[in-house]
Order: structure tokens, then sequence, then C-alpha cells
């Protein structure tokens, strides 16, 4: 059984900062690449960013310059933080990890219960 625990979501002004954390912990044999999306009210999920077991960042053009991916590896942790945010930041942001529970098994994508981020005034 594997588990992804998120936390640091929450409501902050325009401009504000927010740092999202998640902890992957269970039956893991490997993490390959970890990230987060993030879903809108009536929108489609959407790609954030994800970063590499090397510590490769990518990011959506929309959050470029503005969040930044990093990961503790020895601790199965990725986070997201986040400055500058915008009304449009506003979403359940849902945090992943490709990884193996077994050396026989193929790759499987998990998912953490998502966190919400309000950007109001």
């Amino acid at each position: 059984q594997v588990q992804l625990v998120e936390s640091g979501g929450g409501l902050v002004q325009p401009g504000g900062s927010l740092r999202l954390s998640c902890a992957a912990s269970g039956s893991i044999f490997s993490i390959y690449a970890m990230g987060w999306y993030r879903q809108a009210p009536g929108k489609q999920r959407e790609l954030v960013a994800f970063i590499t077991f090397g510590g490769s960042p990518n990011y959506a053009d929309s959050v470029k310059g503005r969040f930044t991916i990093s990961r503790d590896n020895a601790n199965n942790t990725v986070y997201l933080q986040m400055i500058s945010l915008k009304a449009e930041d506003t979403a359940v942001y849902y945090c992943y990890a490709d990884l193996k529970t077994s050396w026989r098994l193929a790759n499987g994508r998990y998912w953490g219960q998502g966190t919400q981020v309000t950007v109001s005034s």
C-alpha cells in the first residue's frame, strides 16, 4: 500500500506565497518522477510541474518564474513553492509519484488526495 499525503494549501491574497508538500510512504521500491497537477472548478486537470529523480524540473508556461518544484529523495517528498500567486491559480492541487512497489512490477502512478489553494482578497 502506498500513500501520498499533501499539506500546505490554504487561503492567500493575490501576490502572496504558499508552499505545498507531498510525502510518499508505504511499500515503495523506487520512485521516479514526482509532480503536481491542479484542477480549477469547471476545468480539466492540468499539469503544473514535475521533477525527475535526478532533480530536473519542468513547468507549465503559466507558472514559470513563479513556482519552484523540488524534492527530497531521502524522504520521498516533493515540494511546490508558489510565489506571486494570482486568482487564476485557485484550484485543488494534486501531487503524484511514478513509482515501483516491487522490482518485478512496472511503474505505477499514485496520487495524493488533493489540497485546496484559494487566492482571493
